[in-house]
């Protein structure tokens, strides 16, 4: 007698059952696998381009706003520091590193970052084509706008003021030209324009129509990365800042944590619902094959009386339970990854944190055995059931 073929006859004669109730399962296990995949990427990449960064100097206002704005290039800048400040803070005994950064233009929706060398060296970023800029209004591309766009070497960028695809007004007069294309590094480099810093300080001058020359008192970044030269350097540095210029300090990691915190209650809320969803579709499970018992209790009986045992006819309705369960999970997980592919594009074509569904976390694993563990919990009572069949009398009832 072979259990497997009796499972999946017996489904197959009930097909919309069988499938109702693995569509059931299969929601719950996407939701959760939409929320594994897409909260580990987030954390990886924002983990990952926020390496090596201890501290963020910036304007006063919202600390996460200057995180968000100067790393992870999600929101707009706070506003612009003095540069004469930012050098005072760079000579500081505690600090063993610095990046300056000139924010607020953007081209076609990308950002574009007035920085140094360092900050291309920090990420790791490589060339494919081309060279770094050397002098003003050369620009660096990463590969994503370079796919996106079809810009290469030579190409003339012509950015605008403002952050966001639509943008302010061109700077028609001051274009850039593309002297270089960097290879993928699965970092913020691959969608940001990189130019020089007197690039920046040349366009809006330019722009504004300004013919005095600036003296450095009245020069400004908009953000300072920082690297710690002692542990120490966590307890002192961040109240000098705020103490001592007009500058604030924004912590990275401790913004961060704080970020996912407040998403983190909403992933509870939907990691809640799928886990309702599953449940649910265990009491379904429960409901179907209880009532499937009931219809089959003479073909029960009458394959107890051809030779099966008892333990088989529990050992049947206890696969058909994590067949079921089998199969709901095997979907799930397919529609979790096709939708966490789906929104994956949707962020790379508004130029945001990109994700994608082709990718494995080590708790889907655990995610299917908790798949399993519904199904052959739902077949239990309905499998002892089984076991307990009583061949004289179900016969006589007929």
């Amino acid at each position: 007698m072979n259990i497997v073929t009796l499972s999946l006859g017996y489904l197959r004669a009930r097909a919309l059952s069988t499938v109702l109730n693995v569509l059931l399962l299969a929601l719950g296990v996407a939701t959760i696998t939409l929320l594994l995949l897409t909260m580990h990427q987030l954390e990886e990449r924002m983990g990952r381009d926020a390496r090596g960064i201890d501290l963020v100097a910036g304007a006063k206002g919202s600390p996460l706003q200057v995180i968000l704005s100067a790393i992870y290039h999600l929101d707009v800048p706070t506003g612009n520091i003095n540069l004469a400040q930012a050098k005072e803070i760079a000579k500081h005994r505690m600090v063993k590193k610095t990046i300056p950064m000139a924010l607020g233009d953007g081209y076609k929706g990308y950002r574009i970052v007035g920085t140094n060398h360092d900050y291309v060296a920090h990420y790791g970023g490589r060339l494919a084509t081309g060279r770094l800029w050397e002098k003003p209004m050369e620009a660096v591309i990463g590969v994503e706008i370079a796919r996106r766009l079809g810009h290469g070497v030579g190409a003339a960028l012509v950015g605008y003021h403002g952050i966001g695809e639509a943008g302010g007004a061109e700077h028609g007069d001051a274009p850039y030209t593309v002297v270089g294309v960097l290879a993928p590094s699965g970092t913020v480099l691959d969608r940001l324009v990189l130019v020089s810093i007197e690039s920046v300080w040349l366009v809006h001058d330019e722009h504004q129509g300004t013919d005095a020359p600036v003296t450095e008192e009245d020069k400004e970044i908009t953000a300072l990365l920082i690297q710690y030269a002692t542990p120490l350097a966590a307890a002192v540095l961040p109240r000098y800042i705020n103490n001592n210029s007009e500058m604030q300090a924004a912590s990275p990691a401790y913004e961060t944590a704080r970020l996912f915190s407040v998403i983190g209650v909403g992933v509870d809320v939907l990691r809640g619902f799928a886990l309702v969803l599953m449940l649910s579709a265990g009491l379904s499970l429960f409901i179907a094959l209880y009532n499937a018992l009931r219809e089959r209790r003479y073909d029960l009986a009458l394959m107890r009386t051809l030779g099966a045992r008892p333990r088989t006819l529990m050992a049947l309705m206890l696969f058909e339970g994590a067949l079921l369960a089998g199969f709901g999970a095997v979907a799930g997980l397919a529609l979790g990854h096709a939708l966490t592919e789906a929104l994956g594009q949707s962020l790379k074509a508004a130029q945001q944190v990109a994700v994608t569904g082709w990718t494995w976390v080590p708790e889907e694993l655990w995610l299917v055995g908790l798949a399993l563990l519904v199904g052959v919990v739902a077949a239990l009572l309905p499998a002892w059931r089984a076991y307990r069949t009583d061949i004289a009398l179900t016969l006589a009832r007929g």
